[in-house]
């Protein structure tokens, strides 16, 4: 019987959005089962929390949802960033 393994690698990061810093809190699955997926979630203003994926393509890490705040669409290429930076 073959054991797989995986690794689940969880961090927070301030990144700058809106004019403010927010503290994002990323878990990465990274499993033979399923892709690399990377859930990310943070507060808005009002203290909900907005939970979203993003998923390891061919050009890197991308949001998997359309339905977000601006302000968190345009910080792709930071949560990007900073995934690559915490798996390597």
């Amino acid at each position: 019987m073959k054991l797989e393994f995986f690794k689940n690698i969880q961090f927070t990061k301030l990144i700058k959005a809106e004019g403010r810093l927010r503290e994002f809190n990323f878990r990465n699955h990274l499993s033979p089962m399923m892709k690399d997926v990377c859930s990310v979630n943070v507060t808005d203003n009002r203290g909900n929390r907005i939970i979203f994926e993003m998923q390891k393509q061919e050009g890197g890490w991308k949001i998997a949802q359309a339905k977000l705040p601006v302000w968190i669409l345009e910080n792709e290429n930071n949560f990007q960033r900073v995934i690559e930076e915490e798996i390597q």
